[in-house]
């Protein structure tokens, strides 16, 4: 019997755990009382809390399902968070004492940094050890081609009905630029999407679309840019387009940095600039990507 451990990042389940989660993602180190209150905040503005939990239970639903209809009988799948309860561990526990012979990780997220995704699968190969199974990870699915043809799918449909001069932005979660002088393979993995993306979808190079980031952490350190922020004053500035598409490339679900960062903080800055913003839907439980992931799964335990 094979065992899927399906990871994500994680949210509060109700707003009486954004303070516990944060503290996790703090790596212990309680938030400010203005830390917390800022993040409260966040959420409040979408409604409380996040329906990531919600959307990562039907991406594994799709997945088992998919995998059900390829191997029948063949496999178990369970979901294992980064800061949130279930954790990555007992994802891992609950597999292998339902009987998993060996283990398959897979992170949802398309892009592989050592700071994201090889952390998830880190976490997931010690318990798999401590469990004495095997352990095999999808570590990129960068191009993968059903999430490369779903974006540009979403790409045509939008910039159809958005002014002519519009431009297209490729993001996804900005990290520490300390990444860059080791050599991470981040960055190009998002310009590979985004590039597969602007290609298909017949977008000029650079002239249409180019590569932002979101969502950095604050902290003192710095980050990858441009911001998206930054980008937008740029565009504005310049009068150079007269809309804006974000297509947040390195996120696969609607959560707080796709409905609070793009849809509430970029979009008021953009339209505040005199832009006409949109941005392409999340993937959630597609079921053609989820199919061609469950795929790569078994690919990988082959």
């Amino acid at each position: 019997m094979n065992g899927l451990v399906v990871m994500a990042y994680g949210t509060p389940a109700s707003p009486d755990d954004i303070e516990a989660y944060y503290t996790d993602i703090r790596r212990g180190r309680p938030p400010q009382p203005e830390q917390l209150a800022d993040l409260t905040r966040r959420y409040e503005a979408i409604g409380g809390t996040s329906p990531l939990a919600a959307i990562t239970a039907a991406q594994r639903d799709a997945l088992q399902a998919a995998l059900d209809d390829q191997g029948p009988g063949e496999w178990l799948v369970a979901v294992g968070t980064k800061h949130a309860a279930p954790s990555i561990e007992s994802a891992v526990e609950e597999l292998t004492g339902r009987g998993a012979q060996r283990l398959v990780g897979l992170v949802l997220a398309p892009h592989y940094s050592s700071m994201s995704v090889g952390q998830y699968h880190g976490r997931a190969r010690a318990a798999a050890d401590g469990a004495g199974v095997p352990f095999v990870a999808v570590d990129s699915w960068a191009l993968e081609p059903a999430y490369v043809e779903f974006l540009v799918g979403e790409v045509r449909q939008r910039m159809a009905v958005l002014p002519d001069n519009t431009k297209v932005l490729f993001t996804a979660h900005s990290l520490p630029q300390r990444i860059l002088a080791a050599g991470d393979p981040y960055p190009d993995e998002v310009r590979s999407t985004a590039a597969a993306v602007a290609a298909a979808s017949g977008l000029a190079a650079w002239a249409q679309w180019s590569v932002g980031w979101q969502s950095a952490g604050r902290t003192a350190e710095p980050w990858i840019g441009p911001d998206i922020l930054t980008v937008i004053d740029d565009l504005a500035a310049a009068e150079s387009a007269d809309g804006l598409l974000v297509c947040p490339c390195g996120f696969t679900a609607d959560h707080l940095e796709v409905l609070y960062d793009l849809d509430i903080e970029a979009r008021a800055r953009a339209e505040e600039r005199g832009l006409t913003f949109d941005r392409t839907a999340s993937m959630n439980a597609d079921p053609t990507v989820l199919r061609a992931l469950a795929r790569l799964v078994m690919e990988a335990a082959a």
